[in-house]
């Protein structure tokens, strides 16, 4: 099936610095309270802050909300995550 047919609307909304709603993901990358790594249909998207939770992930609508402190973001390519072929849980289990 061809990638690009797969994109969904991708859209952050970012509420005081403090929560904020994502979507268009296709997998979290890694997250940890000062950083959440995204893979989205628009590249990689990084943001970095304070205490980050992320509070509901839903793979299959490709939606993530997230609460804490929202210093910065900034996306970047995604093409060597692409050539990888490793989600996020197939690097846990090795």
């Amino acid at each position: 099936m061809d990638e690009k047919m797969n994109i969904r609307p991708h859209r952050l909304t970012i509420e005081n610095r403090a929560s904020g709603t994502l979507t268009g993901i296709r997998e979290v990358v890694s997250f940890d309270e000062n950083q959440v790594i995204l893979d989205t249909d628009q590249g990689l998207l990084t943001l970095k802050g304070k205490d980050l939770h992320v509070s509901r992930l839903t793979l299959e609508k490709g939606e993530v909300d997230l609460n804490g402190n929202i210093e910065s973001l900034n996306y970047s390519s995604n093409e060597a995550l692409r050539r990888s072929g490793e989600s996020l849980f197939s690097r846990l289990f090795k």
